[in-house]
């Protein structure tokens, strides 16, 4: 081939190469390969528990959470562990907007607009195609750039979700159904004793300990967006 024949194809054949790589990218996006409408996240379980391994990158802290979550009843519950430490925290929430944050010795009280979420709260999600994480095949959502989550291709299951403050959550177990004693969910009474800490404005950007269903740090007004 003459050499300013080949110069004349190089162009071309660049060209050509970057279609061979986008199309090999293409499928992972189901909406983007011609497969008709995107996936949409599968609504949550009305009861379920889950263990969740969470990364605090802003802080670089460790916590194990045990997620109750108890849509019939109105109520969500996050018993957090952190690293090397012996006293849990208790985070528990319901669907009247308030909170109750407490251990053995402390209570903080939080009162919220926004209630625990429906099970549908991921409707209106915006979808970014299929990515690899922690081992499975995921599909892949975003809702009001704050929250990303990650759901098993195969078994719908939540895998992981991250925030747009850098937490990440990875899901280490999920069991529909998973039932507590209704006495775990009742705050000690030293949450009603005088002095302790409470929050009611409306604008507070309170942060209910890497709680996923209250948009941890989100301020009240996103939050009301993420669930309408």
């Amino acid at each position: 081939m003459a050499p300013s024949l080949l110069l004349l194809l190089l162009p071309l054949l660049a060209v050509a190469g970057e279609a061979v790589r986008r199309a090999s990218i293409l499928p992972s996006n189901h909406a983007a390969a011609g497969g008709g409408a995107p996936p949409v996240p599968t609504p949550w379980p009305e009861q379920f528990h889950a263990v969740m391994f969470t990364n605090l990158t802003d802080s670089g802290r460790l916590q194990v959470i045990d997620l109750y979550y108890d849509w019939p009843g109105g109520r969500n519950l996050n018993l957090i562990r952190n690293q090397l430490s012996g006293d849990p925290k208790y985070d528990v929430e319901w669907t009247n907007g308030t909170s109750y944050i407490f251990d053995s010795a402390s209570c903080r009280t939080i009162r919220f607009p926004v209630g625990i979420l429906p099970p549908n709260w991921l409707d209106g999600a915006v979808y970014l195609g299929r990515e690899s994480t922690d081992g499975f095949d995921c599909h892949v959502w975003t809702k009001v750039d704050f929250i990303w989550y990650y759901e098993d291709v195969v078994t719908h299951r939540p895998v992981r979700w991250n925030f747009y403050t850098g937490m990440q959550q990875h899901v280490m177990s999920f069991e529909v159904g998973g039932a507590l004693e209704d006495s775990q969910w009742q705050a000690p009474a030293h949450c009603f004793a005088d002095g302790v800490a409470s929050a009611t404005r409306a604008d507070d950007e309170v942060n209910v300990m890497s709680s996923l269903l209250r948009f941890a740090g989100m301020p009240a007004a996103a939050a009301a967006a993420a669930v309408a």
